[in-house]
């Protein structure tokens, strides 16, 4: 079993930067691929990006790479995602969720994912 317990997050202006943490109890952490997934209002969640157990490995969706980066401390058991060049359109609510699945393939699958942190709001004004 594992929790995941998200903090960071809140209201930035457009080109602002933010980090979200998302820490996890239990000391299988390490043996995750951790994600982040997003949901803004009236549409359906959507994937971030995704890490590897060893942090390795990162996927990002089309519309954040280049701005957002995926980063992990094992040490710490924690999964960060640092927003940067933040748009209007990053506004939403944003999810930490932890799957044990190794195929990069799956991991834009929000199905796949066992364990869903308790979700942040991010909202970014123009």
């Amino acid at each position: 079993q594992v929790q995941l317990v998200q903090s960071g997050g809140g209201l930035v202006q457009a080109g602002g930067s933010l980090r979200l943490s998302c820490a996890a109890s239990g000391r299988t952490f390490s043996s995750y691929t951790m994600g982040w997934f997003r949901q803004a209002p009236g549409k359906e969640r959507e994937f971030v990006a995704a890490i590897s157990w060893s942090g390795d490995s990162a996927y990002y969706a089309d519309s954040v790479k280049g701005r957002f980066t995926i980063s992990r401390d094992n040490a710490k058991n924690t999964v960060y995602l640092q927003m940067n060049s933040l748009k209007p359109e990053d506004t939403a609510v944003y999810y930490c969720a932890a799957t044990s699945t190794i195929r990069i393939r799956l991991w834009t699958s929000g199905p796949e994912y066992d364990y869903w942190g308790q979700g942040t709001q991010v909202t970014v004004s123009s």
